[in-house]
């Protein structure tokens, strides 16, 4: 033995120093990152090489109209969300008035109501056999339609306040986030220059907040391009309902890909738009707010005001529909619970919890991966992962079910050859393609929950773990879990809730005879049966009430740090 052997000491390797088993994590997430992101591929592929090219036939035809048509409800729900989100958010923060911290939660509701549902509910108010143009009818003395003028509430215009009513809250989120995190200097400089609050609103504070909004509505926006059950019912002719004609009714998957190439377009547009607004918003944060704020005194007309526009958008958006879905369920309920109804409230429950569990798992390999390995090529697996959430619903199913159904004819062919069996759609005509196509659009979700919460944790937790000889999995078992089962309930949650009130991607991935809440929802509601359709459509809108109430929590921690 020589003088170094006596005085070498074991290396004990860093806890987040990549070894063996981390290794083996890195490679888990690269492959899981190649299957999710296969999807986008797929769709670029088949819209570059279709079986059949009818671009030209669609750029000579309905292609102008479909993009037109888009951009007009892109821009129409975009003034709605930024009038209601960012009026609503200036209130509740920088106003007194009465309410007003009731208002802060409740202005969330519209999250809870899916936008086809509240297009069905408002058709049935308004529709000329409706209650409101009954009244009006009575009340003026007309006997029909040619006595008098009502708008068609089944429009591109109807489409956009629907749309606008239950998709503000993003803006006003993020909104009042923004507003919060100013500096109260800036509002007590305001107020000594002789500033009213809604001066101090455009002079001020919507310019520092611009980042954060621009974030807001870009979610808004891509929503907006999700959307199907409504533009579908209204007979709006956006790329989304242009999607859908193509495959369904003229059976061509390579049109249906190219459209959805166009769909990605206005993806990419908008999430370039989010990541350079977030950049932005970066340079504002940091400020010091720590004093409380100081809210604007109004006189009692001008308290009221606030009070009658906080309310508006929570009555027509979520009170009217709640009342209208609970007083139809209760009349309709005999014909509602039905066998068709349990089944399809299982099959809703079953993949949902069967999404929430695979995104679960699969944003923690990802969010631990990017914990050992914080490099450039695991924050492009991290972001590749998380392009499922910006397609929409129709994009993603086409991008789903041409692998899938590639690999299933191959796979039955090979039984066949070798074994005599035929397999059939044993993948692309299952549930497994909805779960797939659900974990890859909500994957995002969890990933980025699990991701904000492992940075929460102090890697000292992981030196120690180390320090005793446990390995990496060993210590995301024993320390990392029990710390995040809060991150992780919130996170299922919040998937779970998205899992059943998707609607396109379950439109056209279910299989043969195969409905959930949603579809139930769409086809009885589609058929002018809204009774009956009324109690599934209630028990979406009461679980999407779920996060509303985690959401709920956050504003309440942020309320009570404002006023510290």
């Amino acid at each position: 033995m020589n003088q170094a052997d006596v005085f070498e000491e074991p290396v004990t390797p860093s806890p987040l120093t990549p070894g063996r088993t981390s290794k083996r994590w890195l490679t888990s997430a690269a492959l899981i990152t190649a299957i999710v992101a296969l999807p986008v591929f797929s769709v670029a592929w088949l819209a570059l090489f279709p079986d059949e090219n009818i671009w030209p036939h669609l750029l000579e035809t309905t292609l102008p109209r479909y993009v037109w048509t888009t951009l007009l409800l892109m821009v129409g729900v975009s003034a709605i969300t930024l009038s209601i989100g960012l009026a609503t958010a200036w209130a509740v923060t920088m106003c007194n008035f009465p309410g007003r911290r009731m208002f802060e939660w409740a202005l969330l509701l519209p999250f809870a109501v899916p936008a086809y549902v509240i297009a069905y509910v408002y058709t049935d108010i308004l529709q000329y056999a409706g209650p409101v143009q009954g009244a009006l009818r009575d009340w003026f003395g007309w006997t029909d339609a040619r006595d008098y003028w009502f708008p068609d509430i089944r429009s591109l215009w109807g489409a956009t306040l629907m749309l606008g009513l239950v998709l503000y809250p993003y803006v006003y989120l993020l909104a009042r986030a923004a507003f919060l995190e100013q500096s109260p200097s800036l509002f007590s400089v305001s107020r000594s220059l002789g500033h009213s609050a809604l001066s101090t609103f455009f002079r001020v504070v919507l310019p520092i907040a611009r980042p954060a909004v621009a974030v807001g509505l870009s979610l808004v926006l891509m929503e907006t391009l999700n959307d199907f059950g409504t533009v579908d019912f209204f007979a709006v002719q956006t790329l989304t309902a242009g999607l859908f004609d193509t495959w369904m009714n003229l059976g061509n998957l390579g049109g249906a890909a190219q459209i959805a190439m166009i769909m990605l377009t206005f993806v990419v547009i908008l999430v370039t738009l989010e990541r350079y607004s977030r950049r932005r918003q970066q340079q504002y944060a940091g400020r010091d707010n720590r004093a409380p704020i100081q809210r604007f005194s109004m006189s009692r007309p001008r308290q009221w005001i606030c009070v009658a526009v906080c309310a508006a958008p929570i009555i027509l958006g979520f009170i009217v529909p709640a009342v209208v879905l609970g007083r139809y369920a209760v009349i309709y309920f005999d014909q509602s619970w039905t066998g068709d109804f349990l089944e399809n409230t299982f099959n809703s429950l079953f993949l949902s919890g069967a999404a929430a569990f695979t995104t679960l798992t699969i944003g923690l390999i990802l969010a631990y991966s990017r914990r050992l390995h914080d490099t450039k090529p695991m924050q492009v697996m991290m972001r590749l992962s998380s392009l499922g959430y910006a397609m929409p619903g129709a994009v993603l199913a086409v991008g789903v079910i041409v692998p899938m159904a590639a690999f299933d004819n191959q796979l039955d062919s090979w039984m066949r050859d070798w074994f005599g069996i035929s397999t059939g759609l044993l993948f692309s005509g299952t549930a497994f393609a909805l779960v797939f196509a659900y974990t890859v659009r909500f994957l995002a979700v969890s990933a980025g929950s699990l991701e904000s919460g492992l940075q929460k944790i102090t890697p000292s937790m992981d030196m120690a773990a180390r320090s005793l000889g446990r390995s990496t999995t060993a210590t995301l078992l024993q320390v990392h879990l029990p710390m995040l089962r809060g991150t992780m309930l919130t996170a299922a949650l919040v998937v779970f809730v998205d899992c059943m009130k998707e609607l396109p991607a379950t439109l056209i991935l279910r299989p043969f005879n195969f409905d959930t809440l949603a579809t139930h929802v769409y086809q009885y509601a589609s058929d002018e049966l809204l009774g009956i359709s009324a109690l599934p459509a209630l028990i979406i809108v009461l679980a999407g009430i779920v996060p509303i109430i985690l959401m709920s929590r956050s504003i309440g921690s942020a309320r009570a740090y404002s006023q510290q």
